[in-house]
């Protein structure tokens, strides 16, 4: 049997298989960031994979950057995402969700009335954002945290993993890539701070550590990861030592015993980020981007990773384990749907049994 469908253990999280659903923004929400009725079978569709990794979820209000996307800071909110996380488990699967603060990447018509936009500075992000009232806008100028604010957010994370074991995940995942609020603090360029937060790579990586450890102390270090791409410019983000960056966090974190480290194949071509990873980590490595079977298969044998994570490929097809584990083709999926609202383009791809009468025909 190949690698990819023996079972793993990831700290306290138990994986069926070795395939892992990687997080993606869909845009399915409502306007009050509460799931729907369509991520209910969305993810149910998929829930053959090892672990579902949930889509980028504010932990709150101030969080939120685009437009419907979920939260998980109010009750209705938890509501709905315990229906999601019921259905699949009902289905054999296993969900973690992924935490996401945007910090300076949003706009306040994406947030609802009294929501601010945050970052370790005032330095506005030369980056914009779909909102559904204006299309593309200018992301907001922020408003930089005090001492006293960070500590806020903070805070916010650790009840978001409260809320999310709440709400019926194994676990969470703090993303700190992509442009977003950790990004910010951890990059020098979009942190002027001269405090404990700012200065140093030690200084700048203090913020995603004070928040793995506090969800750590939450729910416990076992059902925690956290997701990197070093050197990843998306968002307006420059770091000149990505290096040393995801080295400091790494070394910082070491200590808590996380399940897992999610890395993302790095943008820079004379940068291994799988190999940066083993190096400094000791959690267990879920490897993302690019992959298909084969490789994935490859990667694990050579001992580069203990799982794979998958995110176009799981968008066209709901079966993607089992279209592994038999070499059938992999289908493709509709670009222009992937942040509109409905089923289409989302929760109407077919399985195998289904796609000879069903199939929409998406092309990607």
């Amino acid at each position: 049997m190949s690698i990819l469908f023996e079972p793993l253990r990831l700290g306290d999280l138990q994986l069926s298989n070795r395939i892992v659903m990687a997080p993606m923004t869909r845009s399915r929400a409502t306007h009050e960031a509460v799931p729907t009725a369509e991520m209910v079978d969305y993810y149910r569709q998929r829930a053959s994979a090892g672990l579902i990794i949930a889509e980028g979820t504010a932990p709150s209000a101030d969080g939120l950057g685009y437009c419907r996307t979920p939260g998980i800071f109010d009750s209705a909110q938890i509501a709905a995402w315990r229906q999601i996380t019921r259905a699949v488990s009902q289905a054999g699967g296993r969900m973690v969700l992924q935490l996401m603060h945007t910090g300076r990447v949003g706009s306040w018509r994406n947030k609802p009335a009294g929501a601010r936009t945050v970052a370790p500075g005032s330095q506005r992000a030369r980056a914009q954002v779909f909102s559904d009232q204006a299309g593309q806008v200018d992301t907001d100028e922020p408003r930089a945290l005090s001492l006293e604010g960070i500590g806020e957010v903070v805070e916010h994370y650790r009840r978001a993993a409260l809320n999310a074991r709440e709400a019926g995940f194994e676990g969470v995942e703090l993303h700190c890539t992509s442009g977003y609020l950790p990004m910010q603090f951890m990059a020098a360029a979009s942190n002027p701070r001269e405090d404990r937060y700012g200065g140093s790579v030690e200084h700048r990586v203090r913020f995603p550590a004070d928040v793995l450890t506090a969800m750590a102390s939450a729910i416990g270090a076992g059902r925690v990861g956290f997701r990197l791409c070093p050197g990843n410019p998306y968002n307006d983000i420059q770091d000149d030592d990505p290096v040393a960056t995801t080295a400091a966090l790494c070394r910082a974190v070491e200590p808590l015993g996380l399940a897992y480290l999610h890395i993302m194949r790095s943008p820079l071509a004379e940068l291994d980020a799988f190999a940066l990873a083993r190096q400094h980590s000791h959690s267990g490595l879920i490897l993302n981007d690019g992959f298909d079977g084969p490789s994935a298969q490859a990667a694990l044998e050579a001992g580069q990773g203990a799982a794979v994570s998958f995110a176009r490929h799981f968008i066209g097809n709901p079966d993607l384990v089992q279209r592994l584990r038999t070499g059938a083709a992999l289908a493709g999926f509709d670009r222009k749907t992937l942040y509109t609202t409905g089923p289409r383009g989302y929760s109407d791809y077919p399985n195998l049994a289904q796609a000879p009468a069903t199939s929409p025909c998406y092309r990607s």
